[in-house]
């Protein structure tokens, strides 16, 4: 007769295991003897081995006992299941584990590959990894409210890349991004002057039009709300912005007359 602690050693599991399954009604529980321990025999060790094995199969507990007690056409029934749901769960980490590698590469973050090469343009014209970092996650919003017009901003956004205004306003915004300067850095002058050039210019080209999206005010907002609780800078150069006569973010729109 053995003890608990025999008894797990025996089938290679651990005493709280034992107790476990004791709890749960998968392994019958002996009677104490007279000196107050419970003793195990021959066929507990039999039944545990089979619970050991089934469960490092990846049967679920819940499913033991009914196995234990089937015959051999349910039990083969019973495995096929189970290894069937296996099947889908090794798929799942299948894909999990793809998601955890392209999270090594920052940009793949919930974003389709023509952003990421729009990012990787960037990097090009000079753009910082802290610009390119902000407007990866200007992206990820964008994809999120406008997942089927992302290949028409992106489109219309590399055509913009070749404009050396657009590309000294990058640069610009990755000066003062990893200098923090503060409020009151004049380069904020500079990139106002050029973010209203830029208005002026798409105004007078006719577009400043971003079709259906435009009307989308609840997106427009979550867009506009980003880079403000990103980065303080912002509030001062919407200012600027407005004293040049323009007003918003994602959605410039002209005023009648720029602010005093």
């Amino acid at each position: 007769m053995l003890t608990i602690g025999q008894l797990a050693t025996y089938a290679g599991v651990t005493v709280r295991a034992v107790r476990h399954y004791h709890q749960i009604g998968l392994l019958p529980e002996p009677a104490r003897d007279a000196s107050g321990y419970r003793r195990y025999g021959a066929m507990a060790v039999v039944s545990l081995v089979k619970i050991r094995t089934l469960a490092n199969a990846g049967v679920p507990l819940s499913q033991i006992r009914q196995m234990l007690k089937a015959d051999a056409s349910t039990f083969a029934d019973a495995v096929e299941r189970i290894d069937s749901h296996l099947r889908d769960e090794i798929e799942r980490l299948e894909t999990s584990r793809k998601q955890i590698a392209q999270l090594s590469a920052g940009d793949s973050l919930a974003l389709p590959s023509e952003v990421i090469s729009y990012l990787d343009r960037l990097r090009e014209v000079g753009a910082s990894e802290q610009m390119v970092e902000a407007e990866r996650d200007g992206w990820i919003l964008v994809a999120a409210c406008w997942p089927d017009h992302i290949r028409e901003v992106i489109s219309w956004k590399l055509a913009q890349l070749d404009d050396p205004q657009l590309v000294r306003l990058y640069r610009l915004l990755s000066e003062i991004l990893e200098s923090d300067p503060g409020l009151d850095d004049p380069r904020l002058e500079e990139v106002a002057d050029v973010m209203a050039g830029l208005a002026e210019q798409a105004y007078a080209a006719g577009e400043v039009d971003l079709g259906d999206v435009a009307h989308d005010d609840l997106a427009i907002g979550l867009l506009d709300a980003l880079p403000v609780e990103s980065n303080p800078g912002v509030e001062r150069l919407l200012e600027l912005l407005r004293q040049r006569g323009w007003a918003g973010w994602t959605r410039l729109e002209r005023l009648t007359e720029p602010a005093e």
